[in-house]
């Protein structure tokens, strides 16, 4: 495929196995037809001669999982960069104060990552209504329909969600729960009262919003303020029965507390992640029939990727256009964001 010179310069810089998953067929012929790339040259160490050569001559770094650090002296073998598109999430080990100070544009793929994990929290919250993994467990075990009388506490219908974070993945979960009868509310310590009712929750204290919630949802970024954030203290608030769904990180839960929470059955979890991850081989959440724990899988996996991929060649549309990246990363933003 011939390329048109005066397209600008690009270069891969990721692991190697993550090109083609991001970047299928299709997206990648979108992607050479605004850049001139070499699809077979990633790469991971920026001080390679051959990267080195590529480096100074690229006006655009694609990234993704596996880049290295672009700190002062990427920068200084890189004269004519302007523009990195991040084909993944957070961005903040990604670049340094030099990056900053320098005034260049980063965008970051985090919008479309946010999707399969609002999918996955969607799913959960359904089920866990529903109490689909505990009814399983227990017909698996017992082969037999409960007695009609014990269904009576289950059911989507006016059930309360409590949101914790008002993240991408928090808002679109927000989104997704807008067609069924359920009462949501939200807390985030960066959003005011107005904000949250216009995105459609009740605005909370996380005190309150734990002891009134039936299925409480953790999209949180991991940051410094929300380390252990849900403590035993606040652990014991979930009302018996509740349910902790969890797909941002697992430190911001106590997991020791948690542990103690869930053998004793007083309420259940679904944890896409924990802490540690994964958790060790002895660890009784295995085999709970109150968790249901799966491998970190709710976040853009199989053909989810080329999403991400797709981003960043609508990023580059955007810029052949003269406009700003639309998910532009604020320096600001970073000290509140994952």
């Amino acid at each position: 495929m011939s390329t048109p010179p005066h397209l600008p310069a690009a270069l891969f810089a990721m692991n190697p196995v993550h090109v083609p998953e991001l970047f299928p067929p299709h997206v990648m012929t979108r992607l050479r037809e605004l850049v001139r790339i070499d699809p077979a040259l990633v790469v991971r160490d920026f001080t390679d001669p051959t990267a080195a050569r590529a480096l100074a001559e690229a006006e655009v770094l694609i990234t993704g999982w596996g880049c290295p650090h672009i700190g002062a002296e990427v920068l200084d073998a890189a004269p004519r960069l302007r523009t990195v598109l991040h084909a993944a999430g957070s961005v903040r080990s990604l670049v340094g104060e030099a990056f900053w100070e320098r005034g260049l544009a980063v965008s970051s793929a985090v919008q479309a990552n946010a999707v399969p994990v609002a999918e996955y929290t969607l799913a959960a919250i359904l089920f866990a209504g529903k109490d689909a993994f505990g009814l399983r467990e227990r017909f698996r075990a017992e082969h037999v329909y409960p007695a009609t009388g014990e269904y009576a506490a289950i059911g989507n219908l006016g059930r309360r969600v409590g949101l914790i974070g008002a993240s991408r993945v928090g808002r679109r979960v927000l989104e997704l729960l807008r067609p069924f009868d359920l009462s949501v509310a939200l807390y985030d310590p960066y959003l005011d009262d107005a904000e949250a009712t216009a995105l459609g929750a009740v605005p909370l204290p996380l005190d309150e919003l734990l002891r009134t919630s039936d299925i409480v949802s953790v999209h949180a970024p991991q940051i410094p303020e929300t380390h252990r954030m849900l403590n035993r203290e606040r652990l014991a608030l979930i009302p018996d029965g509740g349910v902790l769904i969890n797909t941002s990180r697992g430190a911001l839960v106590d997991p020791e507390a948690l542990t103690d929470e869930l053998v004793g059955g007083r309420i259940s979890a679904v944890l896409d992640v924990t802490e540690p991850e994964p958790l060790h081989a002895d660890s009784p959440l295995y085999r709970l029939p109150n968790v249901f724990l799966t491998p970190h899988i709710a976040g853009s996996l199989g053909n989810e990727l080329a999403r991400l991929g797709g981003t960043v060649v609508e990023e580059l549309e955007r810029l052949a256009a003269g406009l700003q990246p639309a998910h532009g990363v604020r320096r600001s933003a970073l000290a509140t964001s994952a």
